[in-house]
């Protein structure tokens, strides 16, 4: 059954009121392999609702999580109507109104919704424009608009308004991606920093959280989980808990759980539950996973492939070999997974924390056996995603809970539970041989990436012999965790290109050092894409580089990447404490090419929250495990980011107003990790090899540096 079989016009309508609706099919398009073919109106992409009081309704299947694609898909469709922001009101993330959606994740809503909506909102415009002129007496090319008011040029007495032309009207037009849209000149809201417009809710705490939905009658729900991933449920004792008043206690298919009207009463119950179980034998910890990943049979991709890297290793003077690797990783969300779930007249609603309604809502349909259609997934605000709330098996739990009992059932993980569940970003490695010839150019690449996948893994330098291999792909939206992992994988922000940037930026700097060169200079020397060196250069102004090679002292280094269609220049610097382990990152410069900006404020904020996030992964964030059981339950042994780490942050966004708007949600945290290890090594000679890059591990790499300064001495 298609996303919207049963979804006719008289049902939209019916759902969202009168107006003049504009409708939007895509046709053909591709994404990650799978092609979905066009169909109206099964593969709406978007609608636009002109109501009768002159407001703009915009449906979303795009959810809002802080990234502020709230306030920038307004802006969009602002500009093509002709409207003010003020007027429009988004719909975003609710399966019953909003048109079919992948997922928000990917930096891909602008980039790939956006598009679609401004033919939208421009197809409606020409609706409107002809109605007026009808209305008026005139040529539509003797019309004005602003903000909503259309009017004659030369007379504005003549006038009418886009509510007057939408009162008592239903007019529903198919456009396409080839409507007329206005170019960057024309702009007058988009490229401009335009308020967010659910600040004022948030600040306000007006804004609601799945957590703030209470239907009456609401049972909280605590369910019994194993102690560690892969552990089997041998015995389980419910009588104490079932002997508790008011407690109801469900045993179904797999799913323990207790529920009360009460959330602490709920705990407690939860506690009298004696379960007994079958422990996994696995000793992987986040030592020995790194053999083990490697050694894991999986399927092998060659991903690049230019020259003849054999032949560029014999010609090569000098041959540099690096393993790198990074630990695995949690989303941990300032929001824990939450879900409320009711069963009413043969239908589900489910309130869920999700960046993903379309594919939850049919997840829950094929657990419960029921149609899509019969399943009503409303996206309220997010707080947090980072990749993380795609699975949502809270909200599946929820929906299961609220059939079995018949009444509404809220579902909260508490943080124990958030990083027992979260589908980590999976431990990594990346075995990397590069060569330089006597000239000190580059000649030779070839790296071989474990577990990571192919994001950010081609290499975008000017290299003649190279070969990029990728070995054992994450199962992403798997809920198995297969053989290379002990538990599920999942997207975290910019998934993979973190890890492949460390690699891949940290060898350039290897190789600068061992040429004698400076490494800005170095990376402009393999460097030909105009876009790339632009926005290097930029970076290098706003930072006011000084050429130096490395190790300098100064503690300064460069780092680039492509990610989500933009490019991204990262300059940082920082102090070091050799004998305390410690990095005090104190100044960030981020250059960014993202094509067409929609709302410059909003970019930065990206730009600045990536950075921000960056630094966990680099400097602090790895789970601790033994075998399946998760060693970490809160923040007081896993650490994030504090305020008190965030240096001053600077962000140049590079203009290109001959693109389309790309992604700019992700790219600025790509090069993070790799800019502030080859600062570390500028700092003090020593090569981290391994993120994040913990007081030990930085004093047994300073201490290896001096050791190899004095041998060679």
């Amino acid at each position: 059954m298609s996303e919207f079989e049963g979804l006719d016009r008289r049902r939209f309508f019916q759902l969202t009121g009168g107006g003049i609706a504009v409708f939007i099919s895509l046709g053909p398009w591709e994404l990650f392999g799978q092609q979905r073919a066009p169909a109206y109106p099964e593969d709406i992409n978007a609608y636009l609702l002109i109501g009768a009081d002159g407001r703009v309704k915009v449906f979303s299947g795009k959810i809002e999580m802080g990234q502020g694609v709230m306030t920038s898909q307004a802006q969009m469709a602002a500009e093509e109507l002709g409207v003010a922001v003020e007027s429009i009101d988004m719909v975003l993330g609710d399966t019953e109104r909003c048109p079919w959606d992948m997922g928000t994740f990917g930096s891909m809503t602008t980039r790939f919704f956006g598009p679609a909506l401004r033919a939208a909102a421009a197809e409606a415009r020409q609706v409107l424009e002809k109605l007026a002129a009808e209305k008026l007496g005139v040529d539509p090319g003797r019309l004005v608009v602003e903000k909503g008011v259309v009017s004659v040029a030369g007379d504005a007495t003549r006038k009418t308004t886009y509510g007057e032309l939408a009162q008592g009207k239903r007019i529903a037009r198919l456009v396409d991606r080839k409507a007329v849209m206005r170019a960057a000149s024309q702009f007058e809201v988009m490229g401009r920093s335009a308020r967010r417009i659910d600040a004022l809710e948030k600040v306000t705490g007006r804004g609601q959280y799945a957590a703030d939905v209470r239907p009456p009658g609401m049972l909280y729900a605590r369910v019994v989980r194993p102690p560690a991933h892969g552990a089997t449920l041998a015995a389980l004792d419910v009588s104490a808990a079932e002997k508790t008043s008011g407690v109801t206690v469900v045993n179904q298919d797999g799913l323990v759980a207790v529920l009360h009207p009460d959330p602490e009463a709920a705990e407690k119950a939860l506690g009298l539950m004696k379960a007994r179980w079958n422990l996994p034998s696995s000793t992987l910890d986040p030592e020995t996973i790194f053999d083990h990943i490697v050694k894991t049979e999986g399927t092998s991709e060659i991903r690049q492939s230019r020259g003849d890297v054999s032949a560029g290793r014999a010609a090569a003077a000098r041959v540099f070999e690096t393993t790198y690797r990074k630990g695995y990783v949690a989303h941990a969300p300032i929001e824990p997974h939450v879900a409320v779930a009711e069963f009413k007249d043969g239908r589900m609603t489910v309130w869920a924390s999700t960046q993903t309604p379309f594919p939850t809502r049919d997840r829950i349909a094929g657990a419960l056996k029921l149609e899509p259609t019969k399943v009503h997934v409303v996206t309220p605000f997010v707080g947090g995603g980072f990749g993380g709330k795609s699975g949502d098996l809270q909200a599946l739990e929820a929906a299961r809970l609220a059939r079995i009992t018949g009444k509404p059932v809220q579902v909260a993980w508490t943080r124990q539970e958030e990083f027992f569940y979260d589908r980590f970003d999976p431990a990594a490695v990346v075995e990397l041989v590069s060569g330089l010839d006597a000239q000190g150019k580059v000649i030779l690449w070839d790296a071989v990436v474990h577990a990571a996948g192919a994001r950010g893994a081609s290499l975008f330098y000017e290299i003649p012999n190279v070969r990029v291999k990728t070995h054992g792909q994450p199962s992403y939206g798997s809920e198995s965790a297969g053989a290379m992992h002990l538990f599920a994988v999942g997207p975290w922000r910019a998934p993979g290109a973190n890890m492949n940037a460390f690699a891949m930026e940290s060898q350039m700097d290897i190789m600068a050092a061992a040429a004698g060169a400076d490494p800005l200079e170095f990376r402009l020397r393999h460097l030909t894409d105009p876009r790339m060196r632009r926005v290097l250069q930029a970076a290098a102004d706003a930072f006011g580089w000084k050429s130096a090679p490395g190790p300098s002292g100064m503690g300064r280094a460069v780092a680039c990447s492509v990610d989500a269609g933009s490019y991204d220049a990262l300059i940082a610097q920082v102090r070091v404490d050799a004998k305390a382990g410690s990095i005090a990152v104190e100044r960030i410069v981020c250059a960014q090419d993202m094509g067409i900006v929609v709302n410059p404020d909003g970019a930065k904020m990206q730009m600045e929250g990536s950075i921000t996030m960056g630094l966990g992964y680099a400097l602090a964030e790895e789970l601790r495990f033994r075998g399946g059981d998760i060693l970490d339950h809160n923040f007081g042994t896993y650490s994030l980011p504090k305020f008190s780490w965030v240096p001053a942050i600077e962000t140049v966004i590079v203009r290109n107003d001959d693109l389309a708007p790309q992604g700019g949600g992700e790219p600025a945290i790509v090069a993070t990790g790799a800019v502030l290890a080859n600062a570390v090594f500028d700092a003090t000679g020593a090569r981290v090899s391994r993120l994040p890059m913990t007081p030990d591990r930085l004093r047994a790499a300073i201490t290896a540096a001096k050791s190899h300064h004095s041998a060679a001495s």
